[in-house]
């Protein structure tokens, strides 16, 4: 009996859940793109410069960021650390009638474009280069995919921020 009510609080204490989601307020993430470590499986940062709901989660060779169509004109740095990443910003509620963005890297050799653009009737389009002026049917969610040309040559791997109005 002693050893049951000895062995209880450690069970308690083994079961307690750590929380996987991190939280970070820092306005660099705007500015200066976030390093991805390779044990990254799944980051969510809640807020990106003081905006709420930009959101940013790592699944394997995709970073995702979604942000909602009122936060628009904005900034994001970001960065690839390996050569098939890809750069998925997906915009929630967009209403406009036209998106406009524009890629800049830190290095201007560096292979990078919007490769393409999912629109809100599921329909894709593509492939653009580091500027896109795109007219939009309907509202919905938007999505803009950037990542490698593998019609050109180049290290993908880098800092870039994606400007969209």
């Amino acid at each position: 009996m002693k050893k049951l009510i000895m062995l209880i609080p450690i069970l308690l204490f083994s079961c307690n859940k750590t929380e996987s989601v991190k939280i970070s307020t820092s306005k660099a993430d705007t500015v200066a793109p976030n390093p991805i470590s390779e044990d990254d499986s799944a980051k969510v940062i809640g807020t990106a410069g003081g905006r709420q709901g930009m959101m940013r989660e790592v699944e394997g060779n995709k970073i995702i960021r979604t942000a909602d169509a009122q936060q628009i004109p904005f900034s994001i740095g970001e960065e690839f650390t390996k050569e098939d990443q890809q750069f998925i910003l997906k915009i929630k509620n967009f209403k406009g009638q036209n998106i406009t963005g524009e890629i800049t890297p830190e290095k201007p050799e560096m292979n990078i474009r919007f490769n393409q653009i999912k629109l809100p009737d599921g329909s894709f389009d593509g492939p653009f280069g580091r500027q896109i002026n795109y007219a939009i049917k309907g509202g919905g969610e938007l999505w803009l995919i950037i990542g490698q040309s593998n019609m050109a040559s180049g290290d993908v791997k880098g800092n870039f921020s994606v400007e969209i109005r």
